[in-house]
C-alpha cells in the first residue's frame, strides 16, 4: 500500500512518518523538501498514493483534498472537513454507524485532539437522554505545548530564559471561540456551543478533557460509558472507584499510545468526566492510522 503525507514536516506528519516507517505493509511516497511546497509535484504524489495524510493548515488542506482523484483515500488531520456533510467524522467508537461508515467513504477528517475528549465523555451520554441536547456544557483541557506546532515547541524547549525553566500553565483562546468547537457542538448535536477553555501546559505531550456535570446519577453514567466503550481496543472506562496513588490525576499516561481512558468522578451532586489521552496519539497521528487500518480492512490496532 502506497502513503503519502502531504506536509511530512509538521508535528502530525513527523508522528504519522515514525508509525508508518515501522510497518512493513507500507510503502511511504517522499517528496523533495525542496519541492514540499509545489502544487503539482505535491498532486502527482497524491494521485500516485493509496491513501494520503494531509497535515496542513486548513487552506492547503481543502487545495491537496480537491488534487485527489475520487479513488484516492484522504484522510485530513486538520480542522478543514471535521464538520462537512461529504467527509466522515473519524472517531469509530461512537456507534456502529460511524465505524461502518469509515469502510464506506475515501474522505476521512481526524478530530480534534481536545473535540475527541470531549466527545467521547459527552456523546453516549447524549445518545442515552442524560445529557440533554439543550444542555449548556463547561469543558476544561489540559494539553501539552506540541499541539501548539513548531513555534510553541521552541518556545519550551528552546528559548527559554534562566528565569524561565518552568512555565505556568497558560489558557488560551481567550476569545471562547476555539477552533474545535463547530466539531464539539456538531459531532454531539448539542444546541448550544460548549463554554470551553483549553489549557497549554509545561509538557510536550499528555491531554486532560473534563467535563462537569450537576444532579446526575453517578453510577447510571459510570454505567452508560462503560456500556457503551465496552468492546473498544482503545477507549477503556476505568473503575467507579479509581483515584490516583498520589491524588493526581497525570495527563501523561497514555503518551505514546493510542489509548483514551475515561474517568467518572465525584458523587450524585456533582460529577466530573475526565479523559486522558497522548495529544499526538489519540488526538492525532494514532486516530489517523487507526481510520486508516479500519478503512482498508486492516485490523484496527494494526502498527499501534
Amino acid at each position: 500500500m502506497k502513503v503519502f503525507i502531504d506536509g511530512q514536516a509538521g508535528t502530525t506528519g513527523l508522528q504519522l512518518e515514525t508509525r508508518l516507517r515501522q510497518r512493513n505493509d507500507i510503502t511511504l511516497l517522499e517528496i523533495d523538501p525542496d519541492l514540499r511546497k509545489d502544487p503539482a509535484t505535491r498532486e502527482a504524489l497524491i494521485n500516485k498514493s493509496d491513501v494520503t495524510f494531509l497535515c496542513l493548515p486548513d487552506d492547503e488542506a481543502r487545495k491537496s483534498a480537491e488534487m485527489a482523484s475520487p479513488n484516492v483515500l484522504v484522510i485530513d488531520a486538520s480542522t478543514a472537513h471535521r464538520t462537512a456533510k461529504s467527509w466522515v467524522y473519524g472517531l469509530p467508537e461512537l456507534s456502529p454507524q460511524h465505524r461502518e461508515s469509515l469502510k464506506r467513504t475515501k474522505r476521512i477528517a481526524v478530530p480534534g485532539c481536545h473535540a475527541s475528549g470531549f466527545i467521547a465523555l459527552t456523546y453516549p451520554l447524549i445518545s442515552a437522554g442524560i445529557i440533554s441536547k439543550s444542555a449548556q456544557l463547561n469543558c476544561t483541557s489540559l494539553t501539552g505545548y506540541s499541539g501548539g506546532g513548531k513555534a510553541m515547541i521552541a518556545d519550551y524547549e528552546t528559548n527559554r530564559t534562566n528565569n524561565d525553566k518552568l512555565k505556568a500553565p497558560r489558557p488560551y483562546a481567550l476569545s471562547l471561540t476555539h477552533k474545535h468547537l463547530p466539531e464539539m457542538q456538531s459531532v454531539c448535536g448539542l444546541e448550544h456551543t460548549p463554554h470551553f477553555m483549553p489549557v497549554v501546559g509545561d509538557m510536550a505531550q499528555g491531554m486532560l478533557v473534563s467535563v462537569p456535570l450537576w444532579e446526575k446519577n453517578k453510577k447510571e453514567v459510570w454505567d452508560t460509558l462503560n456500556n457503551h466503550y465496552k468492546n473498544s481496543i482503545f477507549i477503556n472506562v476505568m473503575p467507579q472507584d479509581y483515584a490516583p496513588d498520589d491524588g493526581f490525576l497525570d495527563p501523561t499516561t497514555c503518551n505514546n499510545t493510542n489509548r483514551m481512558e475515561l474517568f467518572v468522578f465525584g458523587n450524585d451532586a456533582q460529577l466530573l468526566l475526565a479523559a486522558r489521552h497522548d495529544n499526538l496519539g489519540k488526538g492525532a497521528s494514532g486516530a489517523a492510522v487507526q481510520c486508516m487500518n479500519i478503512a482498508c480492512g486492516l485490523d484496527e490496532d494494526t502498527g499501534l
